[in-house]
């Protein structure tokens, strides 16, 4: 089977920040802001609240998600602060879904650590979830901007629809590439694409850039997304900070899966059919094969490239600046990395 492969991703003339610490540094005076709100607002008088808010938010994540807003935010020329604050509603919202996957998922190790569950239990892990989703609407009202509330609102209950919409195809072997794209815009990429969309609502920029803005995190999210599910199979695990499987284990059926099935033959689709039906970690060696054997992973990376494309073509609405060649940036970074 031959692949086609995608077109170069778009790049400016100059030089833009191409390594991740590069990018986070245009961004990094506002990043320590964001990261002494959020130290500020996980503070409770519960101290169970305080224990796993720190633990989770200083357990090394990337804060990608709060960066999109940044970096967009500076992109647009946006003069205020108020996206120090929706940066971290971001990242609040992001930690609680950690939270409350790592539970549905049953997970015991997440970026290298014990995850919360693990430590704690599910029923403390689940509460603090949703006190960190309760202290972000607390946190968002601060914008007062309605526009601010509906987008952030419907992104809440979209990751919800998306968390349900997986569920039921855990198991399921029969789930197309179609409706995994349909889980992962919902569970993960609405996220990005709120948080870029967000400094574009704040900037009160015209239309379009709300919407290029929109459209990019989308596409950036996907993209991201698709490399998250080729790690699963490929990554060094100490790179990852999750035991590779953990996706076949739980019965997922992602797009690695899903293509092998559709490519394999006919009894490699039988043994893919059955690992995700059982969630088979045992059968782990197996699939793996299976996977490389019918260029999977390839497959799974290129389409990550086709919608890291998308998303840099998506920024062509704003204006020139570092700022805009760091949102490229992050777009080849989201499907060039290795964890």
């Amino acid at each position: 089977m031959t692949l086609s492969t995608p077109a170069p991703m778009n790049a400016t003339a100059s030089n833009p920040p191409s390594g991740f610490a590069e990018i986070r540094q245009l961004v990094g005076a506002e990043t320590t802001a964001v990261d002494r709100l959020i130290l500020q607002e996980l503070s409770s008088d519960v101290l169970l609240i305080n224990q796993i808010g720190h633990y989770i938010v200083n357990s090394g994540g990337k804060r990608l998600r709060p960066m999109l807003l940044l970096l967009a935010a500076k992109a647009l020329g946006y003069p205020g602060q108020q996206h120090i604050t929706l940066a971290a509603v971001i990242e609040f919202i992001h930690t609680a879904t950690l939270l409350h996957d790592d539970v549905v998922d049953e997970s015991t190790l997440r970026r290298g650590q014990d995850t919360a569950n693990a430590l704690w239990g599910n029923s403390a892990s689940v509460l603090v979830g949703d006190f960190l989703y309760s202290r972000s609407f607390e946190l968002m009202v601060r914008a007062q901007n309605l526009r601010v509330m509906e987008i952030l609102s419907q992104t809440t209950t979209s990751i919800a629809e998306g968390e349900v919409l997986q569920l039921l195809n855990c198991n399921n072997p029969a789930t197309t590439e179609q409706k995994y794209l349909a889980v992962i815009a919902r569970k993960t990429a609405i996220l990005f694409s709120a948080a870029a969309q967000l400094a574009a609502v704040l900037n009160a920029s015209p239309e379009p850039i709300e919407t290029a803005l929109r459209d990019y995190g989308l596409h950036l999210g996907i993209a991201f997304q698709l490399i998250d599910d080729a790690l699963d199979y490929r990554a060094n695990p100490e790179e990852l900070g999750k035991n590779l499987g953990d996706d076949l284990a739980d019965g997922k059926p992602t797009l690695p899966l899903i293509y092998a099935i559709e490519h394999g033959t006919e009894a490699q689709s039988a043994v893919l059919r059955q690992a995700i039906e059982n969630g088979d970690r045992e059968a782990f060696r197996e699939v793996y094969k299976i996977i490389e054997s019918t260029d999977a992973i390839a497959y799974t990376s290129l389409r990550a490239k086709e919608e890291a494309n998308i998303a840099i073509t998506s920024l062509s609405a704003l204006p020139a600046s570092e700022y805009k060649e760091a949102l490229e940036s992050l777009a080849r970074f989201s499907v060039e990395r290795s964890f």
